[in-house]
């Protein structure tokens, strides 16, 4: 059974931008996820882990490089 060249374009183009909307959702989301970078090293995040347990700022480790 042959298949009409405008029908498929028209499912071409759809696949199209199914997978261009699935990509926008996938930056929308990396977008707000918090970043984890290299900048977030021992406690950035959280600034009671930049302490040890008598307050004193903690020193930096071997594993922290």
């Amino acid at each position: 059974m042959a298949v009409s060249q405008t029908f498929k374009k028209r499912e071409r183009e759809r696949a199209r931008r199914e997978r261009q909307a699935e990509k926008a959702k996938k930056r929308a989301e990396r977008k707000l996820e918090p970043k984890a970078g290299p900048g977030n090293a021992s406690g950035a995040s959280n600034p009671a882990g930049a302490f040890d347990e008598n307050g004193e700022p903690r020193e930096l480790d071997f594993h922290d490089f």
